[in-house]
This record gives C-alpha cells, sequence and structure tokens, in this order.
C-alpha cells in the first residue's frame, strides 16, 4: 500500500466553504458508460480565494462550464476535483462518464441483475459525479433520466414525476423533481423492467399518496405483505408521532444486489429483495415481521434522517438510532411488547456487547473514522436505540413527544447533531440532561453491580448499586454515567411491595447517577425478592448474587414478562458457568433437577403467551453466552450448551410432545397469535429432536413433507441438521432440489449448512462456494453461508488447527477488491482474538497479519485490522 488511509475526526468539523442550492441531473444510461450532466447552482459561504473541493471517484471528466464557459482553473487529484477562481455564486455543469456494469463495490450506479440501480449512503454519490459529498450540504434536485425503453421500461428518482415522453432510436425519458432539499447521499435513481404493485393512502389531512412497489418479473405475489407493511407505518406515524408523508408518490423498489437491508431514499427506497418479498410457501415468520420492521424503519427516516439530516457522519446515531427506536416501537404496538423487547435485548447481548469489547469499540457518536461504512454498527443503531429508549423511559411519553415537535420545529430542513436532539428534549422537558450526554461521547458497556440488606426490625431494605465501565480499546478513562434502572419488590406470595422512602412514594425507576449510591425503601415487611433492570431499561450488564430460588420465583411471578424471561436466562447463565468450567476440568456435565422443574412449570402454564414462553424456552445461542466469560471457550460451550439442550429434552419428553400436538396450526396466517403457536411449537420439536432418535425423526420428517409454510419446513429441517438426525442429507437434498432457483430461499439453506455441529462443516462450506446457487457476487449469498459460518458457528470457525481463520482468509482476499464493505462486516469475529486463549490468539494474529500485508488493501478492512493488532 503506497498511502496508509487517513483518520477523521469529529472535533475537526468545519462549514464548507461553498454549498449547492439546486442542481439539475441528466443521466444518459448505459450498463457500459453512462454520460451524467451535473448542472448545479453554486455559493460560497467561505473567504473570496477559497477553493471549491469536490469529491470523486473512478469518475472520467468530459467537461467543466462555470456560468456558460468552459472553465480551465481547475486540477485533478485522487478523489477530488479542485476548482479555483470562482465568483460568489455561480452554475456550476460538469459531464463525466462512469461504468456501472464493472461497479462491483455496489456503490454508486451499478448493476443489479439488468437493473441499473444507486446506493449513495454514506460517500457513494461521489462515484456518479463530482460534487460536495457531505450530509450538511442541502440541494434540491431534479433528475432526468434517458435510456432505452425496451431495456429500461421504468425510469425512476426522487420527488414526483413532472415529464416524460419518448426519444430517439428506441429511447425514452422521464424528468423528477423533489421538493426537499437534501444531501446527496440521500439520491436514488433506479432503471429497469419490473413487474408493480400499486395502491395508495390517504393522509390524515386528507391527501391520496400513491404507493408503488417494484419488484421483478414473477415476484408479484410476494410483495403484498410489503405494501400492507408500508401503510401500517404510514397510519402509525402519524397516530403516535404526528408525523404525516409530504410527496405525492412513495416508491418502494426490491434489488437482489445490495450491501446493506435498505435505503431511505427521499421518496425513493431500495431495498435489499429480502426485506420485501414474502409468500407463505417462502418466508418464514421472522421474514414477515423482519419485512414489517424494515419497511417501517425506513418509511420512519422520512422525517427522522431525510427532512432532519445529520450535519456529518460522526452524527450518524441521531437518525439511525432514533429511527431503530421508532421501528422497534412500531413493531412493539403492532405485535408483542414482550417478544419484541426481548429480541432486541438479545442482539445487544449477544452481538453489540461484543463489539463494546473489540477493538472496533465506539461509542454511539464515533469520535474518529478512517471509512465511514464501518461505523453501520450495532452500536450506532442498536445501541443508539437504547439510548433513545432511556431518554424516553427518563421523560415519559408525554414529554418525550414534546422534545420530538420541538426537535422538528427547530430543524427541519437542515443538517442536525446529537447535541442538538437532546437539547431539544431537555427544554422541553425542563429535565437535566447534562451527566446523560455522557451516552453519547462514552464507549464500552456499564456493568452494574448491586448488593442488598434487609433490617426486619426497622423494616427497610436498602439496594447498594456500583455502576463501573471497563476500560475499552478507545477509551480508558470512564465516567460516571446517568443510568435509569427499573426495579420491583415482591413478597413470598408474588405480591408487590409498594417502593416508599420517609413517607413519600418512591418512582420504579431509580436515577443512579454516581460511581456508588444507596437507595433506601422503608415499610418492607418482609425480605423481598427484587425484579431488578426491568425492560432492560438500561444498556448495561447487571451483577446480583441470585439464588436459584429467586429466579424460579421470578419466572413463575414476576409481572412484567421481560423479568420472567431475563430470570431464565440468568437461571441458565449460573449453571452453564458451571458447567463450562466442569468441561474444562473434565468433569461430567450436571443440571439440577430443579432447573428442569422451572422449565417444566413454564412449559405447563394455561392462558400465557405461546411466544413469550417459546422464548424462556429457548436457551441462549453461543454467541450471547460468550459473553458470560472474559476468555471464551468456544468449545466448551458448544458442548455445554448441546448437552443442556439434551438433558431438557429428555427430562421434559412427554411435556415437550403434548405442547408440540397442542399447538398445531393448519391454515397459514400472518396472525401474531398464530406465529406464537408455532414459535412455541417448533421450540418443542427442537427440543423432541435431541430426545428418542427414532421418534425424532418421525415428527421431524412428517412436520417437513406436510408443512404448508417455510416456517414449519425449515423448523423442521433445522431440529434435523441441530440434533444430527439420520433423514437430514434427505431433507437437504429435497430442499436444495426444490428451492435452488430462489436465491433469497437458498440463503436458509446456506445458513444452516453453514451453522451445522457436524465435524466436517468446513468441508462443506467449501464445496458449497461451487454450488449452482452461489455466488460471490452477491452480498446475501456471501452473508448466509460465510458470515453464517464466522459468526455464528464459533465452535467450527475456532477450530483448534486455525482452519476456519485459514478460510476466511482466502474468501477476505477476494472480496476485499471485488466488495470492500462485505469484507470489512464478516471480518469481525476475527479482529477479536485477544478474548481467546493463546493458542487461537496467535492463529488469529498470524491471519491478521497476512490480510495487512496484501496489496491495495481496502480502507474499510485496513481500518478495522489495524486497529486490532495494536498493542
Amino acid at each position: 500500500m503506497t498511502q496508509l488511509p487517513q483518520a477523521k475526526n469529529r472535533h475537526d468539523y468545519r462549514a464548507p466553504d461553498y454549498t449547492i442550492t439546486d442542481i439539475d441531473l441528466t443521466f444518459e444510461l448505459d450498463a457500459a458508460t453512462t454520460r451524467v450532466t451535473a448542472v448545479s447552482r453554486v455559493k460560497r459561504l467561505g473567504q473570496a480565494d477559497a477553493s471549491l473541493r469536490l469529491d470523486g471517484e473512478d469518475l472520467t471528466l468530459v467537461s467543466l462550464e462555470i456560468d456558460d464557459r468552459p472553465w480551465t482553473d481547475y486540477a485533478l487529484e485522487e478523489g477530488a476535483l479542485i476548482v479555483s477562481g470562482l465568483p460568489e455564486s455561480f452554475t456550476m455543469k460538469i459531464v463525466n462518464d462512469i461504468h456501472p456494469d464493472k461497479n462491483s463495490a455496489l456503490e454508486g450506479l451499478y448493476k443489479s441483475g439488468e437493473a441499473l440501480c444507486t446506493q449513495c449512503e454514506a460517500e457513494g454519490f461521489r462515484h456518479i459525479t463530482w460534487y460536495l459529498d457531505r450530509p450538511d450540504v442541502l440541494a434540491r434536485f431534479t433528475t432526468t433520466i434517458i435510456a432505452e425503453q425496451q431495456l429500461y421500461p421504468y425510469l425512476l428518482s426522487n420527488g414526483n414525476r413532472i415529464a416524460g415522453g419518448e426519444a430517439e432510436n428506441g429511447r425514452h425519458w422521464v424528468k423528477w423533481e423533489d421538493p426537499f432539499p437534501k444531501p446527496c447521499y440521500l439520491f436514488a435513481l433506479v432503471a429497469g423492467d419490473f413487474d408493480v404493485l400499486r395502491d395508495s393512502f390517504k393522509t390524515r389531512s386528507g391527501r391520496d399518496v400513491a404507493l408503488e412497489i417494484f419488484v421483478d418479473r414473477g415476484n408479484l405475489d410476494r410483495a403484498d405483505w410489503a405494501m400492507t407493511s408500508l401503510k401500517n407505518s404510514m397510519k402509525w406515524d402519524e397516530q403516535r408521532f404526528g408525523l404525516e408523508y409530504d410527496l405525492d408518490i412513495f416508491m418502494i423498489v426490491a434489488v437482489d444486489f445490495f450491501n446493506m437491508g435498505a435505503m431511505e431514499n427521499k421518496g425513493l427506497n431500495v431495498f435489499n429483495s429480502k426485506y420485501v418479498l414474502a409468500k407463505a410457501e417462502t418466508a418464514t415468520d421472522k421474514d414477515y415481521l423482519g419485512i414489517e420492521a424494515v419497511i417501517g424503519h425506513e418509511y420512519f427516516h422520512n422525517w427522522t434522517g431525510n427532512r432532519v439530516t445529520c450535519r456529518d457522519w460522526f452524527q450518524l446515531s441521531l437518525k439511525e438510532g432514533l429511527t431503530v427506536f421508532r421501528d422497534q416501537e412500531f413493531s412493539s404496538d403492532l405485535g408483542s411488547r414482550a417478544v419484541n423487547r426481548i429480541d432486541n435485548v438479545r442482539v445487544m447481548r449477544g452481538a453489540q456487547f461484543a463489539e463494546d469489547a473489540s477493538p472496533m469499540a465506539h461509542p454511539i457518536r464515533p469520535e474518529q473514522v478512517i471509512e465511514m461504512n464501518n461505523f453501520y454498527t450495532l452500536t450506532v443503531y442498536e445501541k443508539g436505540s437504547e439510548v433513545i429508549r432511556m431518554l424516553h423511559t427518563l421523560l415519559g411519553e408525554a414529554n418525550f413527544q414534546k422534545g420530538m415537535q420541538l426537535y422538528f420545529e427547530r430543524h427541519d430542513g437542515s443538517a442536525a447533531t446529537c447535541d442538538d436532539f437532546v437539547q431539544a428534549m431537555e427544554d422541553a422537558s425542563n429535565v437535566d440532561l447534562s451527566q446523560f450526554r455522557r451516552w453519547y461521547s462514552q464507549s464500552g458497556t456499564p456493568v452494574l453491580s448491586v448488593r442488598d440488606d434487609y433490617n426486619a426490625e426497622l423494616q427497610q431494605y436498602t439496594l447498594h448499586v456500583t455502576q463501573m465501565t471497563p476500560p475499552t480499546a478507545d477509551q480508558k478513562n470512564k465516567l460516571p454515567l446517568h443510568i435509569p434502572l427499573d426495579i420491583e419488590l415482591y413478597d413470598s406470595e408474588g405480591n408487590v411491595i409498594p417502593l416508599q422512602h420517609n413517607g413519600h412514594p418512591v418512582h420504579h425507576v431509580l436515577n443512579v447517577t454516581e460511581e456508588f449510591q444507596s437507595f433506601v425503601f422503608d415499610e418492607v415487611y418482609q425480605q423481598p425478592i427484587p425484579s431488578l433492570l426491568r425492560e432492560f431499561s438500561a444498556p448495561v450488564k447487571l451483577d446480583y448474587n441470585w439464588s436459584d430460588a429467586q429466579l424460579t420465583f421470578l419466572m413463575r411471578h414476576a409481572r412484567n414478562d421481560f423479568s420472567r424471561w431475563d430470570a431464565a436466562q440468568s437461571l441458565l447463565a449460573t449453571h452453564i458457568r458451571l458447567n463450562v468450567a466442569r468441561f474444562q476440568q473434565g468433569q461430567p456435565l450436571s443440571l439440577p433437577l430443579h432447573v428442569a422443574d422451572a422449565f417444566r412449570a413454564v412449559l405447563l402454564e394455561e392462558n400465557s403467551d405461546p411466544a413469550l414462553m417459546a422464548l424462556i424456552l429457548t436457551l441462549p445461542g453461543e454467541n450471547e453466552i460468550a459473553e458470560l466469560f472474559e476468555v471464551i471457550d468456544p468449545v466448551a460451550i458448544a458442548e455445554v450448551r448441546r448437552a443442556l439442550l439434551s438433558t431438557l429434552a429428555t427430562e421434559l419428553a412427554d411435556e415437550w410432545l403434548a405442547v408440540y400436538n397442542a399447538h398445531r396450526v393448519d391454515e397459514y396466517r400472518i396472525d401474531h397469535a398464530d406465529i406464537g403457536k408455532r414459535a412455541l411449537k417448533n421450540t418443542c420439536l427442537n427440543y423432541l429432536a435431541f430426545g428418542e432418535t427414532g421418534l425424532a425423526e418421525k415428527l421431524v420428517t412428517a412436520q417437513f413433507r406436510q408443512a404448508n409454510n417455510m416456517t414449519d419446513s425449515l423448523a423442521a429441517m433445522t431440529a434435523s441438521v441441530a440434533a444430527q438426525l439420520p433423514c437430514r442429507e434427505t431433507l437437504l437434498a429435497e430442499f436444495d432440489e426444490r428451492w435452488h432457483k430462489d436465491g433469497l430461499v437458498m440463503d436458509k439453506w446456506f445458513t444452516l449448512q453453514a451453522t451445522s455441529p457436524a465435524a466436517d462443516v468446513l468441508s462443506r462450506v467449501r464445496a458449497l462456494l461451487s454450488h449452482r446457487s452461489f455466488t460471490l457476487s452477491n452480498p446475501n449469498r456471501i452473508r448466509s453461508l460465510i458470515g453464517a459460518f464466522a459468526s455464528a458457528n464459533p465452535s467450527a470457525f475456532h477450530a483448534a488447527d486455525g482452519s476456519g481463520y485459514q478460510f476466511l482468509v482466502e474468501i477476505l482476499t477476494d472480496l476485499n477488491t471485488r466488495n470492500p464493505q462485505v469484507a470489512s462486516r464478516i471480518i469481525e469475529p476475527l479482529i477479536r482474538f485477544k478474548r481467546y486463549d493463546e493458542a487461537r490468539q496467535a492463529l488469529m494474529r498470524g491471519a491478521l497479519e497476512k490480510l495487512k500485508a496484501l496489496e491495495n488493501l481496502s480502507g474499510d478492512l485496513y481500518e478495522k485490522i489495524s486497529k486490532a493488532l495494536q498493542d
């Protein structure tokens, strides 16, 4: 590498010397060579002698004019066009050529199948034309697209369609106008031949908005749920946040080749087809709920991201954390709040906590970046959402909505910062958030250590709370945070003991603001059983010395459904830790009968939510378990988890079978009650697969063959692979034969193969690289096979001989030039080598050194590798 990528710092932000108020784009589309003409209205903001530095990558300059005159006072350098000698305001015309069919990085304008589409966030617009590619430059865009009509009958861009017509040589044109100023990262263009699902939505003010979803030919029968989800999103945002859509049309396009999940471009959302296409035969319940959430997320960006955007990319959580919170609330209001909360917390504990403990640890508002694409992280999104949720907890719904309203009043049509958002919340509520702001600048996962004592004579109960955030790779010294701690106290009969002190009621959310604090409660008439961190009221690790009896009590009596699940997780964690130690010492593994009995009690409950029961009865995944340990032993974790599955399968065999038979659902409907029944039934089937082999084979095969939906057929196949049943190869082969032409369905199959506990799993993954349904050109295929193997099969990836690491190095070497963004995402398990034993650390470090030595190492990979290798 000739020049190492340079880091950018948040504190170095300075306003641009120029801004662009309007841009008129013309695309003469061709897959091989597209000509782009950009006519911009430019105003100088800085000093008179300032040059205009425009960002540009992989562009061929054809001409440059200022105020209709050819301009020669410019210089081209790597990544920039620098124009000098400019008047205070002027019109700039740039003509350049780009080559979509050679764009394998999928940034800028590229081919997805036979269609052409764009992806401009974070810094993709510079691959289209030279521009001020930064989010604080907002312009009104007008876009004219000219293309061959037969190849590209649909020509789409942002805003409203204002004109169109025929052109010569079998071409046609369409002109789009977006009346709302936006940064260039929100620009979008799509051209292709699609099936279209059309509908409309009447806003609360009575406007009719045209809705259009574009899918590949032949997929129209898989777009209905996406349309339903879109209309539900629009209605919910009006009802809950008072926000109405502002254009005449809203469009979604599903494309097969996409690095992300979806993109919120103003009025023209471009989606990974995974988050649009669904029908019962091809999509699982999880897929349906994922589509609903992502459709909602991108639609909600119309206000939290588009109408108010980010001043700079360090503020990414301003739009993403806030919009994740909004989509989580949407899913919770439409479905089960407890189930959604548990799903979100599992992501935090299993993946985001691991990110906090990795070389890439960063606050939700990062201080330094080399490659911005590396900061589309769980920390920015999911932890960012938890920070918004804490604000909501501290302020309450009414004050939170007042804060949102004030935020929009102040910043609509502009680029804002995280500080602007918190200031609006503070001003609207009159709640002091000065200490709370540290959540934006401090990285890492805080640990809350809670100890208690009870004075029977005084009937006084005291909670002693200590907060500590361990040092992270980017920050050594930590300050106390403002942590909302939600609690409840129970007596031995399961009654709630009111919280009070000195005769006054105490709110159930305690404000933990100091390194050490004590909270005293009076008139506590017996030794209470505390329920702590209810609803996961802060993204922290909780350290409290639970007894098994307390946890089994909470599993049964806690009023809060999340707390019931959390108690089950804590009970399992206790015995997982003990059994990992036993395994490492060569001792037999065991599970006390009272633990099995606690799960039996849940299984036999009547009138409980089946979806919640399924979650309580599901063991934590290997990555969630890993976060219980300072040094991760992936083999011990896999063996202990499998032993617990087998023990519970045997101890509760009759109950699993009875509940399995009682929760069959004949007709497939996307209905939350039915989804819950299927979840519980398939949880039971998974345990039954670890029981008596003959019965397991019979049940799994029958469900697979008789299933009328993908949820049940995939669950049966998954159980057969997890338990390594003899029928698994037959089921896998039948699935392959039926679905090999459908990439999205085959992604499920690839993931199942990649996460198999079989000893030869790596050999199988290698062989699947040549499978008829696999290609390294499609990010979805890469994530489903290679990403799943590396991140979701830790015992195989971390094989003691280093074979998993070697395999990933081979793949990353290819992806480094083919698609650096995808490479950077799947390298994550390799850069976390300091969490493992010395032998594995040495092998992982060697693999990273090999990658670091690559010629032309991408900035995406360089940033992560160099941070990992820092001592």
